[in-house]
């Protein structure tokens, strides 16, 4: 949870069965790592099903991977989704010095790997990205996790459901899940990161909206996924401001029907309604990305406390909220 150190999480993530939630889920960027939460949340809230979305392919060698993998299911079993992406240049190659070549390609196989490694088997063999030779886990999990991988365009998505156990998807709004539901079917888990902004202040809410949405989808990556939603038009002034090195222009240039598709704000009330709107749409597991909006004057401390409030209000209806 952004703003809240991982020291401060304990009475909040053991409050989350109670108030209803399902899961537990981290992302791994510039903050904190992937894995290490989802440790703690093992322990602090052991009902609650854990996955990182995402870890990326490249930045850690297959094996250790698999060794994190397999840690994690011992700490959790049969509650622990191994989420894995391609991720991108920045974080691949400008952050960790790993070059960024075939994602799609490496990601495959990095999924083939996974299966046969976590499953305990010894693995020697040359994939078309990387070779393993003479690999075995020492202590292979009692319950191999299901592996879960991020797709945004239909290629991915479909090697998503075929090659793993389902997609883990972002940046889209509800009625993108149709869209997404289209490529992989009926059947398939679909994880989807919804992000949050809990204000009923629409200056503010597209204002912190937008500084988000430039950062984001100005990336090749998810560029090319809002082409494929039907956005490409819509967000190609922003992309060429962005190219041009004009920050202001390129925010100022988001429609505010953007920011409305792709981020759910308003009250309580209208939160929890627009992320419904998801799950109707098809979208299995709501992963909730809530972007602090402190008080005006809060300190740390007080934001982070406003924080985890937002969390407990936004709880499933009719669950117990001590």
């Amino acid at each position: 949870m952004r703003g809240i150190p991982l020291r401060d999480q304990e009475e909040l993530i053991r409050s989350l069965p109670a108030l209803g939630y399902t899961d537990a889920w981290t992302g791994e960027t510039s903050g904190v790592d992937g894995f290490t939460p989802l440790v703690l949340a093992s322990q602090w809230a052991p009902e609650l099903r854990l996955g990182p979305a995402i870890v990326p392919a490249a930045t850690r060698g297959p094996a250790l991977i698999a060794m994190h993998g397999a840690a994690m299911a011992d700490l959790a079993p049969g509650r622990f989704v191994l989420g894995i992406g391609s991720s991108s240049p920045v974080i691949t190659e400008a952050w960790n010095a790993v070059p960024f070549v075939k994602p799609f390609q490496r990601t495959r196989d990095l999924v083939r790997f996974l299966r046969k490694a976590l499953a305990g088997e010894r693995v020697d063999e040359e994939f078309e990205t990387f070779s393993v030779r003479g690999f075995r886990l020492d202590s292979p999990p009692e319950v191999p996790p299901p592996i879960m991988v991020a797709a945004l365009r239909p290629s991915m998505l479909r090697m998503a459901v075929t090659e793993g156990d389902g997609a883990i998807t972002n940046w889209l709004s509800a009625d993108d899940v149709l869209k997404i539901r289209a490529e992989v079917g009926d059947g398939p888990e679909v994880v989807g990161r919804i992000f949050v902004l809990p204000t009923e202040d629409p200056e503010i809410a597209r204002r912190m909206a937008r500084r988000n949405i430039a950062a984001y989808l100005t990336v090749p990556a998810y560029a090319a996924f809002h082409t494929w939603l039907g956005r490409g038009d819509a967000l190609a002034p922003m992309q060429a401001h962005w190219a041009a090195g004009d920050r202001r222009a390129a925010l100022a240039a988001i429609p505010d029907e953007v920011v409305d598709q792709l981020f759910v704000w308003g009250t309580r009330e209208q939160i929890r309604a627009g992320v419904q709107r998801y799950l109707d749409n098809g979208l299995s597991t709501a992963v909730l990305m809530v972007t602090p909006v402190p008080s005006e004057g809060a300190d740390a401390e007080a934001a982070a406390a406003e924080q985890a409030e937002v969390i407990r209000s936004l709880a499933p209806p009719g669950s117990e909220r001590p």
